[in-house]
């Protein structure tokens, strides 16, 4: 029958507490927003888009229009109600091209505000997953620390897992007596 000796001290598996961002909650709420931010900003451009497309439909109505005036103003038999007719249609084209451009810079202002928001946004959440990535990788050299030290105290630690060789010839371990070879 073998006997076994347990270890005092915890295993590495039982020393690995699970890491736990406090502030997730607040994260996940600046990711929502960013996303809400980024969407308001796709439905700014689509808009955009489409004010754009109109323009240029107007815009070719209107060069048909004077193309038209053109054709019937050469022929021997002009209509003069036709070019009344026409010329009352360009000006309400017109009108109505010199409102879309109003549009079109109302719209580019608001389209600089939500990039702006999506940006400001965006930022906010890369500072808490910094944050986040930090406290993770303290967390996990605590971890480490923590085993490390355990390991030394009961004098297990095997010398090929550290990271650097050097730590065990250090001045210190030598001036504690600890040096192995």
């Amino acid at each position: 029958m073998e006997s076994r000796v347990e270890s005092p001290l915890p295993t590495a598996h039982e020393t690995m507490s699970k890491y736990r961002f406090r502030l997730q909650t607040l994260l996940r709420l600046r990711e929502t927003h960013r996303d809400e931010n980024r969407g308001r900003l796709a439905v700014a451009y689509r808009a955009e888009t489409i004010l754009n497309e109109q323009q240029q439909e107007v815009q070719r109505e209107l060069i048909g229009l004077q193309q038209l005036q053109r054709e019937s103003t050469t022929t021997p038999q002009t209509n003069v109600n036709r070019l009344i007719d026409v010329q009352r249609h360009q000006l309400a084209l017109r009108a109505q091209l010199e409102a879309m451009q109003k549009q079109a810079e109302v719209l580019t202002a608001e389209i600089e505000r939500r990039r702006q928001a999506l940006v400001e946004s965006d930022q906010q959440v890369r500072v808490l997953e910094k944050l986040r990535q930090r406290q993770r990788q303290k967390h996990l050299s605590e971890i480490l620390l923590r085993e490390v030290k355990d390991y030394d105290d009961i004098g297990l630690m095997p010398r090929d897992t550290l990271s650097s060789p050097k730590r065990w010839n250090s001045p210190d371990r030598q001036a504690n007596g600890k040096v192995e070879t």
